[in-house]
């Protein structure tokens, strides 16, 4: 294959990108313009539950394109049908609205909100979120976010979204006021450097949720779908919210998100809410592929067995190296260094010999781990051996 790069200037330059070009990709690894393969846990920032181009979404989308690609939102599509049956048939959820993208299904669920907040409490409106959280890019969802300096970039921010401090209950109840509608987190904040919410944190909130009348929201753009461990993360905490959002892993590759509400919270009148592509065919249906691949006998306890393969061995490089640990739920873990260079063995992994490594540093001083849900236990053994050399060779 030619080892020559197209002109990459027609793209919006909206973030650095290496100097290579991915042409093809299967399970864990993928392949660039020049013949090289990457082991690649990053998977599209937990996109790819099920790695690159699985046979499942290949199969759902070729059957499916033969069938109907779309018919409009305004009408009801049999795939979308399956799925909003399926997500509701497994969670405590009783609606589905399907979106696009994360951020998508979060502004949803940021509107779902306020109009239940008018229906029901005089118009309360604010959202009570976490510092350092991280809920997507648009207007809204940035001002609910708590990612530093993001409140200087578009000004003025969307109005509504105090913060708290994740983990600390008496900094939420400090918040709660007459206007508060209800309490968005994730339950494992990802960009901020795979911080867990505990236990005790997550059942504490639903507990002044029930005391004041207000929402809990769990964003599970990035926990959901098999990524903790459970089909939904809200579940290895054993609480019941009234608000969840979907997105990465529920098309394991393909632009699909969804915002799940429980009855009761379901009040969106008719145009509130609407999408082009809400429910596309071609999308649910990969959807449905997705699911039913999760939910296959000993999927879920495999990914759980990986996952502590993956938690034991990164123990046991920080130990070696003498690092400051690792952490996390299910197969979103992070490797926490003793200084800030991160990015330098994000560097050195990519330019490997003969085989590059995709990392991922959200923080200088950490390595965040998305492999997919069905990496192998090989792989996994790989990747730890490699984070050894690159380790030893960096700091030295």
């Amino acid at each position: 294959m030619s080892s020559t790069i197209p002109s990459t200037h027609a793209l919006m330059d909206i973030t650095a990108r290496p100097d290579i070009i991915f042409t093809k990709g299967k399970g864990s690894w993928l392949e660039d313009h020049t013949g090289k393969r990457y082991l690649d846990v990053i998977q599209g920032w937990a996109v790819n539950c099920l790695g690159h181009n699985p046979p499942e979404i290949i199969t759902a989308l070729e059957k499916q394109s033969h069938l109907l690609i779309n018919p409009s939102p305004a009408f009801y599509n049999e795939p979308s049908l399956a799925l909003a049956n399926r997500l509701v048939n497994a969670s405590v959820f009783d609606r589905v609205f399907f979106a696009n993208s994360g951020a998508e299904a979060n502004e949803g669920a940021i509107k779902l909100a306020r109009k239940w907040g008018q229906k029901y409490r005089q118009g309360a409106y604010k959202i009570i979120t976490m510092d350092h959280g991280f809920h997507g890019r648009t207007l809204a969802t940035m001002s609910a976010s708590g990612k530093e300096g993001w409140d200087k970039k578009f000004p003025p921010q969307v109005d509504g979204f105090p913060k708290a401090i994740l983990n600390d209950i008496a900094s939420v109840q400090a918040l709660i006021d007459d206007k508060t509608v209800a309490i968005m987190l994730e339950p494992v904040q990802g960009e901020a450097g795979v911080i867990p919410a505990t236990v005790e944190f997550m059942q504490a909130l639903q507990t002044l949720c029930q005391t004041h009348g207000i929402l809990l929201i769990v964003d599970e753009v990035q926990t959901g779908y098999g990524r903790c461990g459970e089909l939904f993360a809200y579940q290895y905490y054993g609480i019941s919210p009234d608000i969840m959002t979907l997105g990465k892993g529920i098309g394991g590759g393909v632009p699909l998100s969804a915002l799940l509400a429980k009855e009761s919270v379901a009040v969106f009148d008719h145009g509130d809410q609407g999408g082009t592509y809400n429910g596309n065919p071609l999308m649910t249906a990969v959807g449905v592929a997705v699911f039913d691949t999760l939910m296959q006998e000993g999927f879920m306890s495999t990914v759980r067995q990986r996952a502590e393969q993956l938690s034991i061995g990164l123990m046991a490089l920080s130990k070696y190296h003498r690092l400051q640990g690792e952490r996390g739920i299910g197969l979103l873990r992070a490797l926490c260094l003793d200084g800030n260079y991160g990015n330098d063995l994000v560097l050195a992994a990519r330019e490997a010999i003969p085989e590059g490594l995709l990392l991922n540093a959200p923080r200088p001083n950490l390595l965040r781990f998305m492999p997919a849900l069905n990496i192998t236990a090989e792989e996994i053994e790989l990747l730890l051996s490699r984070l050894d050399t690159l380790i030893t060779t960096i700091r030295t």
